[in-house]
């Protein structure tokens, strides 16, 4: 495990220098070999220092837009070149990594770890932020799997939070004899339903039929209520939210999705009944597709 502490500083370091000098990946294995011979000689283990740093820099783009979701009153640009690769390091390892070896907690206490040591005085609170709240958003996955620690009484009530409210729906369509899902595909690598804010002037029903017209251009008729759940969610800026979102299953017609504007999705797509089951979709939303397609099932063979 100090090994891979190590490890990590080192990629930290190459990435610096590329990121500091504006190099490319061609430059990459020049420098590795170079901060491997001066601050690991010996070390066995580097097929890991090359993997991750690889991996930053072809997932930079997508990390970047990440961490402008996560914090966004920090532009990347402006975030240090020491915090802002070791939230890409942490992002990698958190999104991109095998969690069998690095668990997403032991990704992102990794990252603090670098901050305390390379960054400066408030970046390991600024990137335990940012991950964290990418973290939750994830879902907390793994968050079983660790020792559970002391429970300490919250030094604030949750029942204080603000109180955001959100509508999505499982989104069906019937054509040429057979049935599709529209699901959207976020930047965490995720397929998944369409959601969004509900305003506080509008029905949770009427919100969401408006967030899905303005996210995929699709008007949607809903059948029914699937389900509704509440979590806390932390915002760099803002602080802790209770999220209360309430699903639906919605029928649409089948027509072209256009994707609007949105920094957290970056496709949109029919699927067929056969070729859901072997997407990447979160934990929470399968069991709301299969009540949805057990409805829509079942209506059909009435029908």
């Amino acid at each position: 495990m100090a090994n891979r502490h190590l490890s990590r500083s080192i990629v930290l370091q190459a990435l610096f220098e590329l990121d500091f000098n504006s190099g490319t990946i061609e430059r990459l294995p020049e420098i590795l070999e170079r901060d491997i011979e001066e601050f690991a000689p010996g070390l066995e283990d580097t097929e890991f220092i090359t993997t991750l740093a690889e991996c930053v820099l072809k997932k930079q783009k997508i990390t970047d837009e990440i961490i402008e979701k996560a914090a966004p009153e920090w532009p990347v640009d402006k975030i240090s070149i020491v915090d802002r690769n070791i939230l890409r390091i942490g992002l990698c390892e958190l999104l991109f990594g095998n969690r069998e070896e690095v668990p997403p907690k032991v990704a992102i206490n990794e990252a603090i770890e670098l901050a305390k040591t390379f960054g400066g005085e408030n970046s390991s609170k600024f990137i335990n932020g940012v991950l964290g709240a990418v973290y939750k958003e994830l879902g907390e996955p793994g968050k079983d799997d660790v020792s559970k620690k002391k429970i300490q009484a919250p030094e604030v009530d949750p029942k204080t939070y603000p109180i955001e409210k959100l509508g999505g729906a499982v989104i069906y369509a019937k054509h040429e004899g057979a049935v599709y899902l529209a699901l959207v595909h976020d930047i965490f690598g995720y397929w998944t339903l369409s959601k969004g804010h509900v305003e506080e002037s509008e029905t949770v029903e009427d919100g969401t039929k408006r967030k899905i017209l303005e996210e995929i251009a699709l008007p949607i008729d809903i059948k029914a209520i699937l389900g509704e759940n509440e979590y806390i969610a932390s915002h760099p800026e803002k602080g802790k939210t209770r999220k209360q979102v309430s699903y639906f299953l919605a029928e649409a017609p089948y027509q072209e999705l256009v994707l609007g504007p949105s920094g957290g999705l970056n496709d949109a797509k029919w699927f067929p009944l056969d070729e859901v089951a072997d997407l990447k979709m979160y934990d929470d939303i399968v069991p709301l597709i299969m009540k949805s397609v057990a409805i829509v099932t079942g209506e059909e063979s009435e029908n």
